[in-house]
């Protein structure tokens, strides 16, 4: 056993005693957080605008503070990008996470001196909660391999601007630079498929213990090794016994993952976002109790509010604190950060599963949806209903799928087409159809109605090429790094792009 592996232990039951502590009390460690951001912030041209000294509950923050996206705050932060101090935050921040917006272009996030450790330490407490529970800390002693954005960035005004997963690649602890992959030259790489191509060069001879990324582009990592080598992964990398991710559902990934790889491995779901750190897979309870979900860290500089998310484009939907909220209810993400971000709506949902201490899981994005006919048929409802087919089929295998309505096709009633990229289609899709269109049936009532009632017929799939999804990413200039395909919308974009790509 290694020094880190060993020092981890310790670490990793103080982290531990740590985390009993706030997650015991959380509604006591939100209102801590709410009344330092309140405090912090009072003197900003943000607090006294909305009469942050006023402010001694969460109904007077409420009338004062509204829902925001990054519109409503953008104003803002083109003050702070131009140099003024004490605009959102005290002081400026130290960082601008560059993001890609749906419909604000490129938007910048604040990221503070107070929150970047948050953002560090979300990710490291994962990893020791993981040896916490599981007593397994030998990982730490190989290669580190984390798949993510270029590390570059810029200056304005004093202010650096970079991708986050670049940003936080700065702060990599020292003791474990020396085992992390790939290189930073090789991280600066621009071009992702070159870029994949030289970590593969670059660690084929190493003992890899930990990989984590975004699992499209760790399988694409996989499928250039297999190719390199005509082995698996397990075969290349013996000693590899954890994956990390984050940012999708692994569940449509997990098969081709870990039919790559040969074997099954340990796995750790985190929830990192440019707004901060979120949650991540406390597996000590997990394995205890068989507990789904990622523990909500409420004592990590973020005070969270909820809004159910059928309620959410109302003229002033209810904003719930965490005391508040339900199991199995879909919310609104809205936060309130020690960068400065003020009721701001992040634009996911999530699901609570448990309440002690509060879980998680990611249902979408507050905009992904299908709801062309008044359906509102959600991210987890599709990719649910996905998995439990794909269970019914031993023979397939995904690599990708999207969803989108087709309101008026060329004849017929309209209906939900599904673009799948298989790695090994069904022998009967008309039967894998009707048992994936039976499986969302049971799991959103008002695609059932829409269905029984006849105004859509029932879902189609529309087989994809391989590498169609790639493809499409690459002629977007979205390949690689922490780009995603959204798994549902309500528009035809990214159907008709994909369109392209159909088997003949």
């Amino acid at each position: 056993m290694g020094i880190r592996s060993v020092l981890s232990k310790p670490l990793a039951a103080w982290v531990a005693r740590q985390t009993r502590q706030w997650s015991g009390r959380p509604a006591a460690s939100q209102k801590e957080v709410f009344r330092y951001l309140v405090d912090s912030a009072r003197n900003t041209a943000f607090g006294r605008e909305h009469d942050f000294g006023s402010i001694s509950s969460y109904d007077d923050f409420r009338q004062r503070v509204p829902l925001a996206d990054y519109e409503d705050l953008k104003g803002y932060i083109e003050r702070v990008k131009g140099g003024e101090k004490d605009i959102l935050w005290p002081g400026k921040p130290l960082y601008f996470a560059k993001t890609s917006g749906t419909t604000s272009g490129t938007k910048y996030i604040p990221i503070s001196r107070e929150s970047i450790p948050y953002h560090i330490n979300g990710a490291r407490n994962a990893l020791l909660s993981y040896v916490h529970s599981t007593g397994r800390s030998q990982f730490l002693d190989g290669k580190l391999i984390f798949l993510s954005g270029s590390p570059e960035m810029h200056q304005e005004n004093g202010i650096h601007i970079g991708r986050l997963s670049g940003i936080v690649n700065h702060h990599v602890p020292q003791y474990l630079r020396t085992n992390q992959m790939p290189s930073y030259e090789t991280n600066m790489m621009d071009d992702w498929e070159a870029k994949v191509d030289t970590i593969v060069q670059e660690t084929l001879d190493k003992d890899m213990t930990l990989i984590s990324g975004i699992p499209p582009w760790v399988q694409m990592y996989f499928d250039k090794i297999q190719e390199r080598t005509g082995k698996k992964i397990k075969d290349v990398f013996p000693n590899f016994s954890l994956f990390v991710y984050g940012g999708v559902n692994f569940q449509p990934y997990r098969a081709k993952l870990f039919e790559s790889i040969g074997k099954t491995v340990d796995s750790i779901e985190t929830y990192p976002a440019s707004e901060g750190f979120i949650a991540y897979q406390d597996l000590q309870a997990d394995l205890r109790q068989g507990n789904p979900g990622l523990l909500l860290l409420l004592s990590h500089g973020i005070w969270y509010e909820f809004i159910p998310a059928d309620r959410y484009f109302e003229k002033a939907p209810p904003r719930l604190s965490i005391e508040e909220v339900e199991l199995g209810v879909n919310y609104a993400v809205v936060m309130n950060t020690n960068a400065g971000l003020w009721g701001y709506s992040i634009g996911d949902t999530v699901q609570f599963v448990s309440k002690d201490p509060y879980r998680i899981i990611v249902s979408g994005r507050i905009k992904h949806f299908i709801s062309a006919f008044g359906e509102h048929v959600i991210g987890s409802e599709v990719e649910e209903a996905m998995r439990a087919t794909a269970g019914k089929f031993p023979e397939v295998e995904l690599i990708e799928f999207t969803v989108a309505p087709q309101v008026a096709p060329k004849e017929g009633l309209p209906l939900h087409e599904w673009f799948v990229e298989f790695a090994r289609a069904p022998k009967d899709l008309a039967a894998f159809e009707k048992e994936l269109n039976l499986q969302l049936q049971q799991r959103n009532t008002y695609y059932d109605d829409l269905i029984t009632g006849k105004v859509l017929r029932p879902l189609e799939i529309r087989p994809l090429q391989r590498g169609a999804f790639q493809q499409y990413m690459k002629s977007q200039g979205k390949l690689g790094g922490q780009n995603k395909v959204p798994r549902l919308s309500n528009d035809r974009k990214l159907a008709d792009g994909l369109a392209a790509y159909g088997m003949d």
